[in-house]
This record gives structure tokens, C-alpha cells and sequence, in this order.
């Protein structure tokens, strides 16, 4: 089941989030009948598909070890996107000079204000995937205690056994350290401590340059922290395009990050309150880097492990999680599995999206692979650093690889007014096609709103919508939008050759 969530120090916000998740005095029901479905893990990805199947008629059990909610709710997407809204606003105060308004460049802001913060926002949030709601208001049986596969077509909760016509493993996915010397000893944070944090730490190094290390490099740089980024390789966001990684590179930068790419860390020690760093660089040798806490942003492993899979001949990896196929059925015909546990997508709105799959796939569809395919998702993500990055669909080197000839067309953010009245001048935004036509296979945006911008690809690759539709959109002026519209129309001028461009002329010479 999901990882056990740390929720210290508990402080007012802390014991109502629990208690709304995890009623102190919660009864488990006694088990009556056979479940059409029986969900293991109350994450995005267990929440949404119990709730589908039960509002379609399913009668449907969901089990949780600890905190319903799972990481989205407890340790991810709530928390940290709190922690970035007001390191957000202290940074933007810091800088209001620009704008004509008092600052002062020293201000830290309130550390321990910002994150207690969040601890209300995620309390209030809370409700939402509360016990009592999806008891109460939706009909679903809620079992909270650890679970395990009793054999086909059971599974055991404490004392209890369900009964189950067909079951989805949703147990999500958990933090893991890289096998460093001494990290252990040494103490460190992850994503499911940090945000137990009241105080500032002054020296932080982050390890990992990927979403989360970068996301929360900016966050704890912007209120005060000296921060440092360990990466292996030799720029942060890799997965990304390098255009738009470049430029949240360089913000970081700007705002103060450290970076230390190429950097091998051979071991860490304890030195009282300090950490010590024995790093290695090619390009500058060996170094001993100081700081105070240590976040680790890098590495996951999915929850397979005592779960009893083995008696009911579920395949897995410890480290890739339950294999599925691209209907998310499992090699037992009875259980599917979705979410972090089991997809490359780890984001919450692939598991809120798949989750739907399944309930069609488990519940209602006939044939070998379901009548719904998680290939036929158009994806997209985005990593809410400052400026944000967004993506949908294929990467330039992706095409490459799948030998799909594109273009591309690329603008600065800055070409829309309002990013430049806004002072958020640094981005971009690219859009291949295939070669020849106006067809969408992939986007990227970075700006200050990438993740709303990037949904009008979303849609059009999905509907089938050509880049040059965009021409005929009206874009309220002033809006950041509007860098969309400039892409589509730097596709369209292409279409206008120097022949067609030539009859142009000639029929307007001919209505002088």
C-alpha cells in the first residue's frame, strides 16, 4: 500500500487534515457480498476509479493503509504548489521596484508563516478525499488498514476478508534515496518531509535536477535559503526541451541556485547540525560542499512489496511496478492497476485520466484489450518553476527516433504584449507539425501561465485541430495567449510562396 506519510510537527492543521482523512475513531464496514470492485490504495488514481465505478452502479470497496488523499493530497501536488505561491509572493515583493513600488532586497519573508500556509490550505483540501465523503455522499465502503491478496478473488484487511469480482491495485509510488555513502546517517529530506519544515533552513542542496528538485530549489532560494544543485548530468530538467530548459536554467541562476552539474558525490558525513558533501566535477575536481539540510529530488519507487501479488499471479518489478498492458490489465484477467504504481506518466491527472480506463476496461468491456487504450491519452505535464514549462505530445528527438519529418516553429513569449507589460518576457513557445502540413504532434510552452496555455494543444492534437486554426482564434488583447496565435502565424506565412504571392499582386493590380 502507499508509503507512510510523516506529518510532523502536529500542529492544529496537521491533526485536521488527519482527522479528515483518517478519522481517529473511523469503524471499518463488516463485509457483506461479493464487490464488483475492490480498490487497494486511495491515491488520485484508487479515488477516482472507486468513485466512477460506484457512480455507475458498481458496488465498490477502497482500501487505504494511512492517509487518504496519497501524495497529491498529503506530500505532492497541494503542499508544494502552496509552497511555491508564497515563495512566489516574497519574491515578487523583493522585486517590486521594478514596477514603481517599495521593496527591500533583504526581505525573507516568513518562512514559518508560509509553510504553516500550506498546512491549512492542505487541511481545508482535505475534505475532498475525506473517509467520511466517499462513505457518506458517494457509497462506497472505505477500509483503512493494511491489504494484502488472499488468494483469487479475495483479499485480506486486518481481520476482514473481502470478497471481489474483479480488483485495481492503485498503491502508488514512494520516495527512495540514491545509494550514497553516509546519506543515511547523515539525515536528509524528501518529498514526504520536506514540508514538515518550520523553519528556514540557511544552506540546502538539493539533489536531482528534475521537476521536484527544481520546483523546490527555486521555492526555498526565493525565501531566503542558500541553495545548491547536485546534478550528474549537465543542465536541470533533461527530459525537457533544451531550449526551454535553458531558460529556467538560467532564471534559477539569476535568482541565486548554485549548479553543479556533472558532479558525483561520493559520500556524505555528519558534522553536529552540518552536512558535508565530498563531490567530484570533472571540470573543477573534488570539493567539500557545507549546508545544513539535504533534500533529496530524485528517485521513486512504486509499492509492490507485501501486497501478496505473488498469490494471485500478478507480474511486477520492484523498480518499474506492476506490468501491465495498454488496457491496464495486469496478467491476472481480474485485476488492473493504474496510477504511479504502474504508468511512466506520474502525474495526477494521468492517474484521473486512466483511472477512467480502467473502470470502463475492468467493469463494462469486452475483447483482449478493453475497448479504451492508455496510448490513445494525449498527455500533457508541466513543472511549475517560474517560468513554468509545458508539454504535450512528441519532442523533436522523438520524431527523430520515430522518423516523422517536422517543422518547427518557435516565439519568444515577449512577442505577446502582455508578458512584457507583465515583466515575464523569458519564454517560448515551439510547435512542430509534420513536414508539409499544419498538423500538430507536439508543443512546448514556457511562460508564467505554460500550464493553462498548454491545454489549447492538448485539445487540438486530440481533435484533430491544425496550427493553423489558431489564426483564426481572437485572443483577447492582452493576454499571453496571444504567442500561440504569433506560432500559428508564423506557419501560415510559409504557405505563402513567392508564386502564390505573385497572384496576389496580379489580381489586385487588376482592381485598381
Amino acid at each position: 500500500m502507499a508509503s507512510v506519510i510523516k506529518m510532523e510537527p502536529q500542529d492544529e492543521w496537521n491533526r485536521l487534515l488527519i482527522d479528515n482523512v483518517h478519522p481517529p475513531t473511523w469503524q471499518n464496514p463488516t463485509p457483506n457480498g461479493r464487490y464488483n470492485l475492490v480498490v487497494l490504495g486511495a491515491g488520485t488514481g484508487g479515488l477516482i476509479t472507486a468513485l466512477v465505478a460506484s457512480s455507475l452502479g458498481a458496488r465498490v470497496a477502497l482500501i487505504e493503509r494511512h492517509l487518504m488523499g496519497g501524495d497529491c493530497l498529503n506530500v505532492g501536488c497541494v503542499p508544494s504548489k502552496a509552497l511555491i505561491r508564497g515563495a512566489q509572493i516574497v519574491h515578487e515583493a523583493r522585486e517590486a521596484r521594478q514596477f514603481g513600488m517599495p521593496a527591500s532586497d533583504t526581505d525573507l519573508g516568513d518562512f514559518g508563516e508560509v509553510m504553516r500556509r500550506m498546512r491549512e490550505i492542505r487541511a481545508r483540501i482535505s475534505k475532498e478525499d475525506s473517509a467520511e465523503r466517499y462513505s457518506e455522499e458517494f457509497g462506497i465502503d472505505i477500509y483503512l488498514g493494511e491489504a494484502s491478496f488472499a488468494g483469487e478473488g479475495h483479499i485480506k484487511v486486518g481481520d476482514q476478508v473481502l470478497e471481489y469480482k474483479k480488483a485495481v491495485i492503485a498503491t502508488g509510488a514512494r520516495a527512495v534515496a540514491p545509494p550514497i555513502e553516509g546519506l543515511a546517517d547523515a539525515g536528509y529530506l524528501d518529498n514526504e518531509t520536506v514540508f514538515s519544515l518550520t523553519e528556514r533552513p540557511r544552506r540546502i542542496a538539493v539533489i536531482g535536477a528534475g521537476p521536484i528538485g527544481c520546483e523546490l530549489a527555486q521555492s526555498f532560494q526565493r525565501l531566503g535559503s542558500e541553495v545548491h544543485i547536485l546534478e550528474r548530468m549537465d543542465q536541470v530538467l533533461t527530459r525537457e526541451d533544451p531550449d526551454a530548459a535553458r531558460i529556467v536554467q538560467n532564471e534559477l541562476v539569476k535568482e541565486g541556485v548554485e549548479m553543479i552539474f556533472e558532479c558525483a558525490i561520493n559520500r556524505i558525513e555528519r558534522r553536529g547540525d552540518e552536512r558535508v558533501i565530498y563531490l567530484t566535477c570533472p571540470a573543477k575536481g573534488t570539493r567539500e560542499l557545507i549546508v545544513d539540510e539535504i533534500l533529496v529530488g530524485a528517485g521513486r519507487a512504486p509499492n509492490v512489496e507485501n501486497m501478496g501479488l505473488e498469490a494471485v499471479g500478478v507480474a511486477y518489478d520492484v523498480q518499474k511496478g506492476v506490468e501491465v498492458d495498454d488496457s491496464l490489465r495486469t496478467s491476472n484477467k481480474r485485476i488492473w492497476a493504474v496510477g504511479d504504481v504502474c504508468m511512466e506518466w506520474k502525474f495526477t491527472h494521468a492517474a484521473d485520466a486512466a483511472a477512467k480506463i480502467v473502470v470502463q476496461n475492468a467493469l463494462f468491456a469486452v475483447g483482449p484489450l478493453g475497448r479504451k487504450k492508455l496510448s490513445d491519452l494525449v498527455m500533457p505535464w508541466c513543472t511549475y518553476t517560474s517560468p513554468e514549462i509545458a508539454h504535450v505530445g512528441l519532442y523533436e528527438r522523438d520524431a527523430a527516433e520515430r522518423s516523422i519529418e517536422i517543422d518547427t516553429y518557435q516565439v519568444s513569449i515577449a512577442e505577446a504584449n502582455r508578458a512584457v507589460t507583465d515583466g515575464q518576457e523569458e519564454g517560448l513557445v515551439k510547435v512542430h507539425v509534420k513536414k508539409g502540413s499544419d498538423e500538430i504532434v507536439g508543443a512546448t510552452v514556457v511562460s508564467a501561465h505554460a500550464g493553462d496555455l498548454i491545454t489549447q494543444f492538448t485539445m487540438a492534437i486530440q481533435n484533430g485541430i491544425g496550427l493553423g486554426a489558431f489564426t483564426n482564434i481572437i485572443y483577447p488583447y492582452p493576454t499571453q495567449g496571444e504567442a500561440i496565435k504569433r506560432a500559428a502565424g508564423a506557419y501560415t506565412r510559409t504557405r505563402l510562396t513567392p508564386r502564390v504571392k505573385r497572384l496576389f499582386e496580379t489580381w489586385l493590380s487588376w482592381q485598381r
